[in-house]
C-alpha cells in the first residue's frame, strides 16, 4: 500500500482531520483548519516527501503543504485555487470533490484563511498572512 493510500485510509477510518505518512512514520491530528499544519511546520520535523490526507484543503492549507514539501495529497474536498497551487508546485493531488472556494464554518462566506491568501502567490508571504490571521482570530499553537 502506498503512503498516500495509507494516509487516506487512516483519514477515512480514524476520524482524523489530517494525516501524514511516510513508510512507518505517521502523524495524525484531530485539529481543524490550518492549525495542525502550522504546528508541524514549526516543529521542524522533516516531513519532505510525506504523503498527506486532509478533509478540506483550501489555498491556505495548500501553501502549508507546499512549505512542508509533501509529495502527494488527498482531500475529501479541495478548492480550485488550492488544486491549482498544488499542481503548480508538482504535488500529486487526489480528491473527491472540487469546489470553487472553501466555505467558512458558519457557512456564510469564504474560509478566512483561503480569503487571506487568495491573491498571494509567494509562499513566504502566504505563511506570514496565515500566521497574522491566526493571531487575529486568537488561534494559538
Amino acid at each position: 500500500m502506498s503512503d498516500l493510500e495509507k494516509s487516506k485510509q487512516l483519514l477515512l477510518s480514524g476520524g482524523y482531520t489530517c494525516v501524514l505518512c511516510k513508510n512507518d512514520l505517521i502523524y495524525t491530528s484531530f485539529e481543524r483548519g490550518v492549525k495542525p499544519l502550522v504546528a508541524w511546520l514549526e516543529s521542524n520535523k522533516d516531513l519532505r516527501t510525506f504523503s498527506a490526507s486532509d478533509k478540506v484543503i483550501g489555498k491556505g492549507a495548500a501553501f502549508l503543504y507546499v512549505m512542508l514539501e509533501v509529495c502527494a495529497v488527498y482531500a475529501k474536498v479541495i478548492s480550485t485555487p488550492a488544486l491549482n497551487l498544488l499542481n503548480k508546485h508538482g504535488i500529486l493531488v487526489e480528491y473527491d470533490t472540487e469546489v470553487g472556494s472553501i466555505t467558512n464554518r458558519k457557512g456564510d462566506g469564504m474560509c478566512p484563511f483561503e480569503l487571506t491568501v487568495l491573491h498571494i502567490e509567494d509562499t513566504e508571504a502566504a505563511y506570514k498572512a496565515i500566521r497574522n490571521k491566526m493571531k487575529e482570530m486568537n488561534i494559538y499553537l
